[in-house]
């Protein structure tokens, strides 16, 4: 059964609009892959970089209390060291509930049990005791406490900046991956748009002109439009209606 050229035409844009739907798709799942590991990368490795920053200020604000209690300040000392604990424990929580990282579990237990080995120091009283402008025990045992604590907590931060390095460079290669279907279909679109115009060339535009031409050439006294046109569509049934009309002309000419 002949195609009709409507069905043709139909068939050759339904094609178009089927590979950009498929590749329009395929991109939107890659975009949505990437929302999604972007957002737990926000979730995980920079929430345990923040909490650890605020863990380090908290920490080097409880340093300087420890300073004030050692220069006799005892209201202003507690009070930071205070204010600086729970600052210092809320961050910890955070960073403990969020352990994505290998050996990230190991560090923070050695945080917490250095934090409430370095508590110790402060927690019980330094003004009116041997330790109130006592420098040579700040030095050999608060401070000392102090920079181990610190370093654990570099250490944290770091496997967690490392990693969201890692993650933000895979991201970043997904995100080509996920251009490229949308410039791939672009690329197949115009490669398909010039078949199309191929083939509309071919089917249908080609032989208008030889049905015009032949049309044309009635002038001269030719009564019979000789047909090109293989495929037995519109056009094919076009030069059949052409021709039955031409014979009934030729035929009045005849009688007459």
């Amino acid at each position: 059964m002949a195609l009709k050229l409507k069905t043709k035409l139909l068939a050759g844009f339904m094609l178009l609009v089927s590979l950009l739907i498929v590749a329009g798709s395929v991109s939107i799942l890659e975009f949505m892959k990437l929302s999604t590991s972007f957002t737990t990368i926000l979730e995980n490795n920079y929430k345990s970089i923040e909490a650890s920053k605020t863990m380090l200020e908290a920490l080097e604000r409880e340093d300087s209390g420890i300073l004030l209690l050692l220069l006799g300040e005892w209201e202003e000392g507690r009070k930071i060291l205070h204010e600086s604990d729970k600052v210092f424990m809320e961050a910890f929580t955070v960073a403990k509930k969020n352990i994505t990282e290998a050996n990230e579990d190991e560090l923070i237990a050695d945080i917490q049990r250095k934090y409430l080995h370095y508590k110790e120091k402060w927690a019980r009283p330094i003004v009116d005791t041997f330790k109130e402008g006592n420098i040579d025990w700040y030095q050999s045992n608060a401070h000392q406490e102090f920079i181990q604590l610190k370093t654990s907590i570099n250490q944290l931060m770091s496997i967690n900046q490392e990693s969201l390095y890692e993650k933000a460079t895979l991201l970043k290669d997904n995100g080509h991956r996920a251009v490229m279907p949308s410039i791939i279909s672009i690329i197949g679109a115009i490669l398909f748009s010039l078949l199309l115009n191929f083939y509309l060339n071919q089917q249908f535009i080609f032989p208008l002109k030889k049905l015009i031409k032949a049309v044309k050439s009635l002038n001269q006294g030719d009564f019979q439009v000789q047909s090109s046109n293989k495929n037995k569509d519109e056009i094919f049934q076009l030069e059949l209606e052409i021709n039955q009309m031409l014979k009934r002309i030729a035929r009045k000419n005849d009688s007459r």
